[in-house]
């Protein structure tokens, strides 16, 4: 690569980061127009033809014979999409992660190469000038010059004199080639990185759709039920909640969990406790709105012990432990996706960011399904 071209290159991107075909229907051979439909047909102010009514007719009958679903099931649907929403959360919060990281990666080389340019010059400078101070002593080496002297002292005087300006030049050429060596390294992971920020981009957008448009589909669901069935729905929810983790504690899952919190969780329970009753938010960490891998990324920050921001590379990064060793401050993955995670606040109770439409809160350790348990400060 030409290294003035990657250079130029590599500032250019520092200046670029500063700113079914329907089918076909078959028809019987038309009867004659009833005199009503004559009528219709010839108003020009009644724009519907004949067999209209009967085709609005047919669609209401084939909506009306469409089987209602439980509320039940309308329940277990919302839960799905709500699910599906907080997968595509966890990839969106990975994918602005990883973005940010590459950009600050990039500005750090932005920085390098400006030095390195500046570096550059100052050297080329100064191999100038041992060339000029050359030149005006005939071109000569320093060396030879001495030798045809006819004073020995002044021999003598200028051998160290000689051979630290031997060592200065070499010593200024080699700088030079390591800088310019490593201006068109710095220049290559700018690019790298520039991809890789894009790709993640890209991947953020999807997610961002995916998230919308799950959360959307469930609230087309509830939004379709009258003010009494939703009230009924939450309680359900609160019902099928409650079933889960009265069979948890049934199993004996508390027995021997009765340990206390660490200094550092009792610092992360006392912030995640303190953000209850605010609402949830997709892709939110703090101050007014959390999702759930915001809320306990945020809590372990607060408590000096910086964790990943996503459940799933919580569950994937951290240390696991055992329930039966699980401690309040521990942090309690959900779902095979490890979509989801709550901390645990001792009692068989963990504080969490539930999902869209709900705030912050308590609820029952087991009143979802337990992937595992990690521990950020082990």
């Amino acid at each position: 690569m030409n290294r003035r071209h990657c250079a130029a290159a590599a500032i250019t991107l520092v200046c670029a980061l500063t700113v079914l075909t329907a089918p076909v229907e078959a028809f019987a051979a038309p009867s004659p127009p009833s005199p009503a439909a004559s009528r219709h047909a010839s108003d020009p102010k009644n724009p519907v033809g004949p067999g209209t009514g009967a085709k609005t007719k047919a669609k209401k009958q084939s909506k009306a014979s469409e089987p209602k679903k439980s509320l039940e099931e309308v329940r277990e649907e919302i839960e799905a999409l709500y699910r599906k929403a907080g997968a595509a959360t966890d990839a969106y919060n990975l994918a602005a992660e990883k973005a940010k990281k590459q950009s600050d990666e990039i500005v750090r080389l932005a920085r390098a190469i400006v030095v390195g340019r500046a570096k550059i010059t100052e050297l080329k400078s100064q191999a100038g000038a041992q060339a000029r101070e050359q030149y005006r002593s005939g071109g000569l080496p320093p060396g030879a010059q001495l030798m045809l002297s006819d004073d020995p002292q002044l021999f003598l005087d200028g051998v160290n004199r000689v051979r630290e300006g031997q060592q200065a030049a070499r010593g200024v050429l080699g700088e030079l080639t390591r800088t310019q060596q490593n201006l068109e390294t710095y220049s290559k992971d700018a690019s790298t990185n520039w991809e890789k920020l894009e790709a993640n981009r890209l991947k953020q957008a999807e997610a961002k759709k995916e998230i919308k448009e799950q959360i959307a589909a469930a609230k087309k669901l509830e939004s379709r039920l009258e003010k009494e069935e939703r009230a009924r729905l939450l309680k359900l929810e609160q019902e099928a909640a409650y079933k889960m983790q009265t069979a948890w504690l049934s199993s004996g899952a508390l027995k021997d969990i009765n340990r206390e919190a660490s200094a550092s969780g009792k610092k992360a329970l006392a912030f995640a406790t303190a953000q209850i009753g605010k609402p949830y938010v997709w892709g939110a960490e703090g101050p007014d709105s959390y999702d759930c891998s915001g809320l306990t990324s945020q809590a372990w920050a607060a408590a000096g012990r910086p964790i990943p921001r996503t459940s799933q590379e919580q569950w994937r990064l951290l240390p696991r432990i055992a329930i039966k060793d699980m401690r309040p401050g521990d942090l309690i993955i959900y779902h095979d996706d490890a979509s989801h995670v709550g901390m645990y606040i001792g009692d068989g109770a963990i504080v969490h960011a539930p999902r869209p439409g709900r705030d912050v809160t308590l609820a029952g350790a087991g009143s979802m399904r337990i992937l595992g348990v990690v521990r950020p400060d082990k």
